[in-house]
């Protein structure tokens, strides 16, 4: 089985380094970042932290070297994914291609470029430290399921997420992955602006009442929007968010979005509160605090120009 992780920011890196380790896996990792590429061709791929691993594999900025592939995993920023997929499609023209990437919206951009797309969320997190090396701070699971519109069979799904659990990264495949989706995008969408607007890490936004205050009510916002879809989420957001707070788990932990503000890079805003205020908006359900807090990460964004 030959895998290709377009994207191999720090959590493409979580699942290249994983895969790698599996005798029947040929890994492969398209990324821009040159001197990333560069560390990986030359020593390898490390992650830290969590977990401790160090694989060979792969890696190219250069999307016409790839080979074709059985199985794609895009692990790029949300707004990257058009050009990415754009530029390596060729390469899953016989495979099926799958998201791991935060927000909703994602696997309709895939589609566009791939006949058989995976629905997927996933909820381990880390950081690039250097060109060739991720702390993986947070370890959690996958869910991978048929995206409905332009769906991969469910043996693809199955074949994938059994890669990636026998790689140390445990992955479900499920008839419906929404469930799982969105309660990852409510949870990101509640808390990793608040920590990109204030500085903090995930678990002092959380011991602070007024902030904890304010997480809830963004969650309260995302659950009336999945049910309006007639989603049930597989488990309250509320308690994945406490239970990350904890300090054997991610207290510490700085959310993507407060890693994209202190680097001054363009946040996946539109994705995350602005997509569940764009399912609102369709479905005529009200959602001021999301509107508010993506006006508020614009804002952030526009200061720096």
């Amino acid at each position: 089985m030959r895998i290709c992780i377009v994207g191999c920011g720090a959590v493409g890196s979580l699942f290249a380094a994983n895969l790698a380790t599996l005798a029947d896996v040929e890994v492969w990792a398209f990324d821009l970042h040159q001197g990333h590429v560069d560390a990986i061709e030359r020593d390898g791929l490390t992650l830290s932290g969590a977990g401790t691993v160090h694989a060979h594999l792969r890696a190219t900025s250069d999307a016409t070297s790839l080979p074709p592939c059985d199985f794609g995993i895009v692990a790029t920023k949300a707004m990257h994914a058009d050009s990415a997929l754009a530029a390596t499609a060729h390469a899953f023209a016989e495979g099926a291609v799958a998201s791991v990437m935060n927000g909703v919206g994602n696997e309709e951009i895939l589609a566009r470029h791939v006949s058989r797309v995976i629905r997927g969320t996933t909820f381990p997190a880390g950081k690039l430290l250097e060109p060739g090396h991720v702390q993986w701070d947070v370890k959690g699971d996958t869910t991978f399921s048929p995206f409905e519109p332009a769906p991969a069979t469910f043996e693809e799904v199955e074949a994938l997420a059994d890669a990636c659990t026998r790689g140390g990264m445990p992955a479900a495949a499920v008839a419906d992955a929404r469930p799982a989706q969105w309660r990852k995008v409510i949870f990101n969408a509640s808390t990793n602006p608040i920590g990109a607007l204030t500085g903090l890490s995930h678990g002092r936004v959380c011991e602070r009442p007024d902030l904890r205050a304010l997480v809830s009510a963004l969650v309260d916002e995302g659950k009336a929007v999945a049910s309006a879809q007639g989603i049930t989420l597989d488990a309250d957001p509320e308690d994945l968010i406490d239970h990350a707070a904890r300090p054997d788990v991610a207290y510490g932990h700085k959310a993507s979005m407060l890693q994209d503000v202190e680097a001054r890079r363009p946040t996946e805003i539109d994705f995350l509160n602005g997509g569940i205020a764009l399912f609102g908006r369709e479905l005529g359900v009200p959602t001021p605090f999301h509107d508010t807090i993506t006006t508020l990460i614009k804002g952030v964004e526009a200061s720096w120009t």
